[in-house]
Order: structure tokens, then sequence, then C-alpha cells
């Protein structure tokens, strides 16, 4: 029988309701947007807005789109993490030919960071890989999952050692993988079309601020356009998932793709390098909202090319960022 390596993975999520229900959903968004990560504005003025309009108003509709994407099993966030966990678990040995601990945790919802770190400990591993699934860090994202980690170490005597993954924006390996998932999509559609890289937005603000997202995202969009051979007026870089008045980071997503047919761009792919795992942002927002957008603009093929998911290249990729970032405990 293999025994248990010293260290194991824990590999973050951001998270999705339990189930395509109102109730469901209210719960999800109450955890998720009262994170001053998320949203920094003075509680006093941001939660009588939360709980008296958004948390009335957004619930009920927000359930419609994840009725529409909701996949047998679950939510889709959901089940494809825990694919690709799955094929990561049968694939990791240690040097020694140890069996790696693998768990998967959302920021917000189920499972819990907490549920993950503590099973981790109870396999009586000593150190903890930390990867989040977000490509691109931002203080939104990768630094909300260490906070809600750190906080449910709070109360443990003993800690584990902790390997703390900033991002895998420029890595050679996601690169290869989102170029091959272009490549064969083309393949599939029999001609190479303009490529338009959609980004999850933030506010302007933020990265004034410091936050280093939009620079990961350019540097992923370049990578990408480089390893396609791609001229500049090949592809487009945007961002998308935008709301409230203030300033987002540009240019949006919507109204890009509005213009294009104007410009000459009628055929477009879309792929959101920004998502490891395809959700109600790409599964709906994208290929539904602004495929509809671009298409009654003038737009004539718009196709969607989905998340790395638990594809092959993805599975490699994590597989090399495991081993790359846990070498200080194999010697």
């Amino acid at each position: 029988m293999k025994k248990t390596s010293n260290y194991g993975v824990l590999i973050i999520n951001l998270g999705t309701p339990d189930a395509p229900s109102a109730p469901a959903v209210r719960r999800f968004l109450r955890e998720f947007l009262s994170d001053p990560r998320v949203v920094d504005l003075n509680p006093l003025l941001w939660k009588p807005i939360l709980n008296l309009i958004i948390l009335t108003v957004r619930p009920s509709k927000v359930a419609k789109v994840y009725q529409q994407v909701w996949m047998d099993e679950g939510s889709p966030l959901l089940v494809l993490s825990e694919r690709l966990r799955d094929q990561l678990k049968t694939k990791l040995n240690d040097t020694r030919g140890n069996e790696i601990p693998i768990e998967l945790a959302m920021t917000y919802g189920n499972p819990s960071i907490e549920d993950g770190a503590n099973k981790l400990r109870q396999a009586g591993v000593k150190n903890i890989l930390v990867i989040p699934m977000y490509p691109q860090f931002s203080g939104t994202t990768t630094a909300a999952a260490y906070d809600r980690l750190m906080f449910s170490l709070k109360s443990c005597p003993h800690w584990p050692g902790l390997h703390l993954l900033h991002d895998y924006a420029d890595h050679p390996l996601y690169i290869k993988a989102l170029a091959n998932s272009i490549r064969a999509q083309w393949d599939k559609q029999g001609e190479r079309r303009h490529l338009v890289l959609s980004y999850h937005g933030i506010p302007k603000r933020y990265v004034s601020n410091g936050d280093p997202y939009a620079r990961r995202c350019e540097i992923t969009s370049r990578l990408v356009a480089e390893a396609l051979d791609l001229g500049d007026h090949e592809w487009t870089h945007v961002y998308q998932s935008r709301f409230g008045r203030e300033e987002w980071l540009k240019p949006y997503a919507d109204k890009t793709l509005k213009a294009l047919p104007s410009m000459g761009i009628k055929k477009i792919n879309v792929i959101s390098p920004a998502f490891s795992i395809d959700c109600i942002e790409t599964l709906e927002e994208v290929t539904l909202e602004l495929g509809d957008e671009f298409k009654h603009s003038g737009g004539i093929a718009f196709d969607y090319i989905p998340a790395l998911n638990d594809g092959l290249d993805h599975v490699a990729l994590y597989l090399d960022l495991i081993k790359q970032n846990t070498k200080q405990w194999t010697m």
C-alpha cells in the first residue's frame, strides 16, 4: 500500500451556489459580495445597497441563468473543477512513489477552504501547496482566497508549512494549452478567425491602486498571440462582466464586439483566459449575451472556445505547477 506524501495540494476556485434556486443564489451572493476584497466600499454605504436592493432583486434573475447552464451533476464550475482534481489525484505521486493528497475548495460556498485544509491535515501532511485557479493574480480573487485560507487556520494550533502560488499568467504550458485550444477550434470550424481574448473586469481604481491584474492579463494575451503568430490586427483584448456606474478596465467587451462588424470583422472566436474552468460568466455571458450582441450588430459567425477545464493540457499544466513548487519537500 502506498503511503501518503508529506505534502498535499489545495486548489481553490471562486465558488458557486449549491443549487440553481433563488435562496441558494442569495446565500452565495451575500457571502461573495460581502467580501471587502470584491467590493471595497464603506460598509455603512454598501450593506444597505447589498441587502435591500441587490439581494432582493438579483437572486431570482441569476437563478434562472444558472438553470440554463446547470449540469446533471451540479454547477459547471464545481463539476468541471472536480473532474480536474480527480485526474490530478490519479497522476500525483511524489519522487518516492507516495500518494499526494489533493483537495478542491471554494473561496465562497462549498466545499469550503476550511474543509479542504482540514482534510489535508487529517491525511497527515506537514506541508501544503496552495494553487488558486486564477491564471492572473488579482486582489479580488487570489488574495481573497488567501484571506480565507489564513482565517481558516486562525484557530489551528499547529500550522502546516505553506507554499502559496502567485499566478501562472505566463507559464509556458498555460500559453501552450490556450494556443492548442484555439488551433483545435480553428481546425474544427475550418478557418482562422479574428481572436477576441476576454477577461473578467475589475474596477479601474483597483489597478490604479496597485493591483497587477491588468498587466498580467496583457502578458497572457501577448504571449498567446505570439504563439499563434498573430499580427496586431488579428486579435483583440477586452474585459467583460462589469456592473455599477464606476469605470472598469477597458476596452469593454460588449462595446467592442458591437463595433467589430462595422470595422469589417464579422467572424470571431472568443476565449476567456482568466477562467480556468467554464462557469456562468463564460457559458452564459460570453456564449449567449456577447454572442447575441455581436450578431445583432452585423456579425456573421461567433464561436466561444471553452476554458481549459479538465483537458489533458490543463492537467499537464497543473502537474508541472505542482512538481515545480514542491521540490523543497521532496529532497
